[in-house]
């Protein structure tokens, strides 16, 4: 690919479009996940008895084990919801910049 097409593709508003909601919506995934991941550490550094508690009484399972398997589940479902607004609105996005690419390298 020429630098010339690099440079089109870098100068068209819908890649700054891509870019920018993208980069917002990866960001906003990984602070969640940040914030989820080291809550819970946090967690079970400063208060490990509460961790310890049953979830209900009489009950096996405890607080920590539930919020764990809680986040399993949430961090499948946050990585599918990724793939699925990747596939339906950046690749849509990528698909314009692609084409009117190729529409200006054949003029």
């Amino acid at each position: 690919m020429s630098s010339e097409l690099y440079e089109q593709i870098r100068n068209n508003p819908t890649f700054h479009e891509l870019v920018t909601r993208r980069g917002r919506f990866a960001w906003t995934l990984t602070i969640i996940s940040l914030v989820l991941f080291y809550g819970f550490v946090m967690a079970v550094a400063f208060a490990p008895a509460s961790l310890g508690q049953p979830i209900a009484e009489g009950s096996m399972m405890t607080v920590g084990v539930a919020a764990e398997m809680f986040m399993f589940v949430f961090f499948w479902l946050m990585t599918a919801f990724y793939v699925h607004t990747a596939n339906s609105q950046y690749d849509d996005l990528t698909n314009q910049i692609v084409r009117s690419a190729l529409k200006g390298k054949k003029s």
